[in-house]
C-alpha cells in the first residue's frame, strides 16, 4: 500500500535508537523528508547513516534536547514547519512508590510530556494554517494498565494521552489529526538491562528471562514476548499517511492484547 508520504516532512523525537528509529527508517522508506533529534551527535549521525543505509537520502539530524525548553527552540528553528510530528522521546524506570524523588518525577515529566508539549505548541498552529497535519505521540500501555513498581513513569504516559486527545479537538474542521500509540514492552537496546533487574534469577539466559517477565509481570499479555520496533513503526507510518484521515483523537494500541479491557 502507497502511504502517500512522498514529500512530506516529519520530526521524529528521541530518533537514535529503538522504537524512534524504525519509526524514522519507515517513513523514510516511504519517501517522507525525516529529521531526527538526539542529544549525543555521534549516536544521531550513526542514526542517521542506518536509515540512509536502508535505502533512502532524505533523512537529517538536529543536536539538540528535546526535553528542555532551550532544546526545543533549537529543534523549531532548525525545522520551522512540518508535517509529521512524532513525539517519541521517552525514559522509563523501576522504583518502588517511596522511593522516587521530586526530581525524578519533574525529570520524567520534563522528558516524556514536555518535550511533545513543547513541539506541539511550535508545530500545530502551521499545521492548522495549512489544513494538514500528524502529530503522534508514542505513550505506552502503563499510561492504563499502570505498574506498580514504574508509577511515576506510567502517570506520564497517561499524561501523553490526555494531551494527544485534548490537542485532536483543536483540529475540529480540519485535516490535521492528534493520535497517540501505546506500544508494550518492546526490544530495544536497554531492555535486556531492565528485564534482568526484574528477574529471579539475573545470571539466566534472557530467553527465559523474557518468559518469566511475561508469565510473572505481564501476564496479560497475549503475545507473551517483546513486541518488535518495527511493528510499532508500521502503525505510526500509517497514523503519519493521508489515509488515516478518519482517525483522529484516538489511543491506539500495540502491546500485544496486555491491556485487558475493550475500550
Amino acid at each position: 500500500m502507497d502511504l502517500q508520504l512522498n514529500g512530506k516532512t516529519a520530526l521524529v523525537t528521541g530518533a537514535t535508537a529503538g522504537i524512534g528509529l524504525e519509526i524514522a527508517r519507515a517513513l523514510a522508506l516511504e519517501g517522507a523528508i525525516v529529521i531526527i533529534t538526539g542529544r549525543d551527535r555521534a549516536k544521531l549521525d550513526a542514526a542517521i547513516a542506518t536509515v540512509k543505509a536502508s535505502g533512502d537520502k532524505a533523512v537529517s539530524g538536529v543536536l539538540a534536547d528535546a526535553a528542555t525548553a532551550e532544546g526545543a527552540a533549537l529543534i523549531s528553528k532548525a525545522a520551522p514547519a512540518v508535517d509529521i510530528l512524532v513525539n517519541n522521546l521517552g525514559i522509563y524506570e523501576s522504583k518502588q512508590f517511596g522511593d522516587i524523588t521530586d526530581a525524578d518525577w519533574s525529570h520524567l515529566f520534563d522528558v516524556n510530556v514536555m518535550s511533545g508539549v513543547r513541539l506541539s505548541r511550535a508545530y500545530l498552529p502551521g499545521m492548522l494554517e495549512r489544513s494538514w497535519g500528524r502529530i503522534i505521540f508514542i505513550s505506552s500501555e502503563s499510561g492504563l494498565a499502570v505498574p506498580a513498581d514504574m508509577i511515576h513513569y506510567a502517570t506520564t504516559k497517561t499524561a501523553q494521552l490526555s494531551i494527544s486527545r485534548g490537542l485532536a479537538q483543536l483540529t475540529r474542521g480540519t485535516n490535521v489529526t492528534v493520535n497517540a500509540v501505546m506500544p508494550g514492552p518492546t526490544r530495544s537496546d536497554g531492555i535486556e538491562t531492565f528485564l534482568r533487574s526484574q528477574a529471579g534469577d539475573p545470571s539466566a539466559p534472557i530467553k527465559q528471562i523474557e518468559a518469566e517477565f511475561f508469565a510473572t509481570a505481564r501476564s496479560s499479555s497475549i503475545l507473551q514476548r517483546m513486541v518488535e520496533a518495527e511493528e510499532v513503526a508500521s502503525l505510526v507510518a500509517y497514523l503519519a499517511s493521508p489515509r488515516s484521515s478518519a482517525t483522529n483523537g484516538a489511543a491506539l494500541r500495540a502491546e500485544g492484547g496486555l491491556i485487558n479491557t475493550i475500550a
